[in-house]
């Protein structure tokens, strides 16, 4: 069905310029507008007949849900604006916005469906149970588990964690609309009032999930790591090159989806020519640009002609993982003198390490000098800003 809609209304939409994602995100949007008010005004009237608090709550539900729909489509139309003077990387996380109040309001419907569910227990009041009610419900099960699929397959389609969002909040509707069910079936057999204890178990549990819901929308905003599979790929894509020793000091930038700029060093001879090593950092920076990332990249040279330097770069990079087996150094060289040698490279440390940089740098000299007497560190600590440095 989702495959239908798109062929039949976003044909030749992009899933990654921002024009398409727009075109999809707006889409879905409308989609789950429509059905979430259908549901709303059909639970809403057998609620009402019936005298079922859930169900009631259940309709107030799909109108909140319209309305996460509503703040979805104009966060995607908000994000697709250009990048202008005041904001010069565009206006994606408007995206991430959305998907933030998306959650709120998830929560906000959970904390609701709580306490009107404590009050029925409290205060029970009769409940009808007809084949009006099981229609209803079986009815919203049914097109919400579709709305999931459709919403989760879309998501996937364009990287969208609101319409992620969106899926997992309907997915929460089948369960409560289950739950709801369930509840009427065994008050109508047993006599036996369950629907404001189904409606506070159901209520809590939207809670929960509107809460992981809020810290998944919050951590783009922060600055969250980048993905692990985006790290290698960068790295292993960089590393493919003819002349590249090594790289180092990457940074990911994210400014919305399809909005993402990284910058890195890059190791090469300092003895080549360096108007070619500077034409194929640029050759690499319009690779990553085809993909969608800009990519600045900045030209380390590397003295690769002296074998003692060499040896002294091997050996302090392997052995500095005594120490931590995550710490990493780079651009080491060195400049003698009579009575010693100054030794200067960067090491790059996790951000959890349980040392002091004073202490690092020291721990690290004292393990330098057991090997070379002459050497005297100038150690410059440098942060990792990803998950797992290569």
């Amino acid at each position: 069905m989702t495959d239908w809609l798109v062929r039949r209304f976003l044909a030749g939409a992009s899933t990654t310029d921002p024009a398409g994602r727009t075109r999809y995100g707006q889409f879905a949007g409308i989609v789950c507008i429509v059905c979430n008010v259908l549901l709303c005004i059909a639970k809403g009237i057998v609620g009402v007949v019936a005298g079922s608090v859930s169900i009631v709550a259940d309709a107030v539900n799909n109108l909140s849900d319209a309305s996460s729909n509503i703040v979805a489509l104009l966060g995607f139309k908000l994000a697709s604006k250009p990048a202008d003077d005041e904001h010069p990387y565009g206006h994606g996380r408007f995206e991430y916005l959305a998907s933030l109040t998306v959650a709120a309001l998830v929560l906000a419907v959970g904390i609701n469906l709580v306490i009107s569910s404590i009050q029925k227990v409290v205060s029970p009041a009769p409940t009808e149970f007809g084949p009006a009610v099981v229609a209803v419900l079986a009815l919203s099960m049914a097109v919400k588990s579709w709305m999931a699929l459709f919403n989760g397959s879309m998501g996937r389609r364009i990287s969208s964690k609101t319409l992620e969002a969106t899926a997992v909040d309907s997915r929460n509707d089948v369960l409560t609309s289950g739950a709801v069910l369930a509840a009427a079936v065994v008050s109508h057999f047993t006599g036996f009032d369950l629907d404001g204890m189904a409606g506070a178990v159901v209520g809590a549990f939207i809670c929960w999930s509107g809460f992981s819901l809020v810290r998944d929308a919050i951590d783009p905003l922060l600055g969250r790591t980048p993905d692990p599979a985006l790290i290698e790929h960068i790295h292993d894509k960089i590393m493919g090159y003819p002349g590249v020793l090594g790289t180092h000091d990457l940074m990911v930038h994210d400014y919305g989806p399809g909005r993402q700029f990284a910058s890195a060093h890059v190791e090469m001879a300092g003895e080549g020519d360096v108007f070619a090593s500077h034409d194929l950092l640029d050759n690499i920076e319009q690779s990553f640009l085809k993909e969608g990332l800009v990519m600045t990249l900045h030209y380390d040279p590397i003295v690769t002609d002296d074998p003692s330097v060499a040896d002294m770069r091997h050996w302090v990079s392997i052995h500095i993982r005594e120490i931590d087996p995550r710490l990493t150094i780079h651009d080491l060289r060195t400049v003698p003198g009579p009575t010693h040698t100054n030794v200067i490279f960067d090491c790059v440390r996790p951000h959890d390490l349980a040392m002091t940089n004073g202490e690092l740098c020291a721990a690290i000299s004292e393990m330098v000098a057991s090997r070379f007497p002459r050497a005297v560190c100038k150690i410059t600590i440098d942060n990792s800003y990803v998950s797992s440095q290569q």
